[in-house]
């Protein structure tokens, strides 16, 4: 027995003889860890092997014949868009969320679908069989297709995937798999490193579809190394908050397909619920003659969302007044909130400031500009926008309002919701007027002129 301590990048999994206080690999400070690795010397890991086949050989690439993936629908119309019309035969995707958001309810969900085509195996390294059964009993999924076992070791969950040869296979939790070669703790880096490997080579080798759920950190991404999510195929987040039944799906990396798309559901009793209706989810029962609300839309792949920001301002009693975001960029709202200052001549540096996108929404694209700087402005100066307005458009550190991509889309879907007016940049205005023949789709160039005609 060979015993070794080396220290792990607990980012990305660069391996080092010595400690080191930034990262050489990802320049991640203070992300080393030390881990102590015990080997037989005859056992050789998974991690090693250099292919999926026992012999491999030097083939010119304009030789190698590729056939269409062949996919399989996973019983929901969101989640096999986010897959890319369905998952991959013989592929690994690894879902992360948060805790409580949701994640083996909807994979228990997945199960039950994908029983309808073969077997299924569902291995649990955290939930004893009578748990797992009493979850599947409340979703109503019962299958004589559906196999379970309760098993931690990677050789055991091996063993057991090649005696039954399902054609999926569910692993529900990375972090509690481990390699008894392996002397660290499950869940440490070279665990996760190894384990994730050998389900890689047992997925390519059977042509097993598997899907492996992952813990996420404080800071919302999947624990364990980086190099976790580059050895898999496709890396899913369920997002949302989990006191409220929005759930989004989304797909950060896709080896098959589109990373834009996302998929929204709704938790009920009796599980995860799609929603076919994307532009009305996210408004919710917004009331009038209320001040503090825009309304902004986002494009998701193929989707328009159609959502609500809501802003608060009050006098701040403290010397450093509080910036809130919930939902939208941090850094963002600080910006907006300069220009607001500079640009539009509203004093709000005494002023504690909270905005909110609504539903659990997280935005990331900047055409909700508009509508975040048009919510501080209405709740700063109690002014109250109409629910049938509709703001859709990036803003510059000098005031102006500047063009967005996909507003073709945007724009249509809203004449299509019958908004009344729809203010964006005055490029955009032009552009779609081209295609749209409406007076409602409103140019302005800067926030300042947009303000003056509020």
């Amino acid at each position: 027995m060979k015993t070794t301590s080396n220290f792990f990048c607990k980012e990305c999994g660069y391996e080092s003889a010595k400690w080191m206080g930034k990262c050489p690999s990802c320049n991640s400070w203070n992300s080393f860890e030390e881990e102590i690795i015990s080997k037989s010397k005859n056992s050789k890991s998974m991690s090693s092997k250099t292919g999926f086949l026992e012999k491999t050989e030097i083939k010119k690439l304009e030789e190698i014949k590729v056939e269409e993936a062949s996919r399989v629908d996973v019983g929901f119309e969101e989640l096999n868009r986010v897959f890319g019309s369905g998952i991959v035969k013989g592929s690994i995707s690894l879902v992360g969320g948060e805790p409580g958001i949701g994640k083996s309810t909807l994979i228990m969900q997945v199960c039950g679908n994908l029983s309808k085509v073969g077997k299924v195996l569902y291995v649990s390294g955290e939930e004893s069989e009578s748990q797992v059964k009493l979850r599947a009993d409340r979703l109503k999924v019962a299958s004589p297709s559906i196999f379970f076992l309760n098993e931690t070791n990677i050789s055991e969950v091996e063993n057991k995937v090649e005696s039954l040869n399902p054609e999926f296979c569910i692993v529900d939790s990375i972090q509690t798999m481990y390699d008894d070669e392996i002397a660290s703790t499950s869940g440490s880096v070279s665990q996760v490193k190894e384990v994730t490997a050998r389900l890689m080579y047992l997925a390519k080798r059977k042509n097993i579809t598997m899907i492996v759920i992952g813990h996420v950190t404080k800071d919302g991404v999947i624990a364990g190394p980086r190099v976790l999510e580059h050895m898999v195929d496709t890396v899913i987040y369920i997002e949302g908050d989990r006191f409220s039944e929005n759930r989004i799906v989304r797909s950060v990396k896709n080896r098959f397909g589109s990373t834009n798309e996302i998929g929204i559901f709704v938790m009920k009793n009796e599980g995860m619920v799609e929603v076919k209706n994307k532009s009305e989810t996210f408004l919710g029962d917004k009331e009038e003659n209320t001040s503090g609300s825009a309304t902004s839309v986002t494009t998701e792949g193929s989707s328009n969302i159609f959502f609500e920001v809501q802003a608060l301002t009050a006098h701040s009693y403290y010397n450093l007044p509080r910036r809130v975001a919930n939902g939208i960029d941090f850094n963002r709202l600080n910006m907006i909130v300069a220009v607001l200052e500079k640009k539009c001549n509203l004093s709000l540096g005494s002023n504690d400031i909270y905005v909110s996108a609504l539903g659990g929404l997280k935005v990331n694209d900047p055409s909700s500009d508009l509508a975040t700087a048009i919510s501080i402005y209405s709740s700063f100066k109690n002014v109250i926008i109409p629910n049938d307005i509709l703001f859709v458009g990036e803003i510059g550190l000098t005031g102006e309002i500047r063009n967005v991509a996909n507003i073709e889309k945007k724009v249509k879907e809203a004449v299509r919701m019958n908004y009344k007016k729809i203010y964006c940049s005055k490029y955009d205005a032009i552009k779609v007027k081209k295609e749209i023949n409406n007076e409602n789709i409103i140019g302005v160039s800067n926030l300042m002129e947009l303000i003056n005609i509020l």
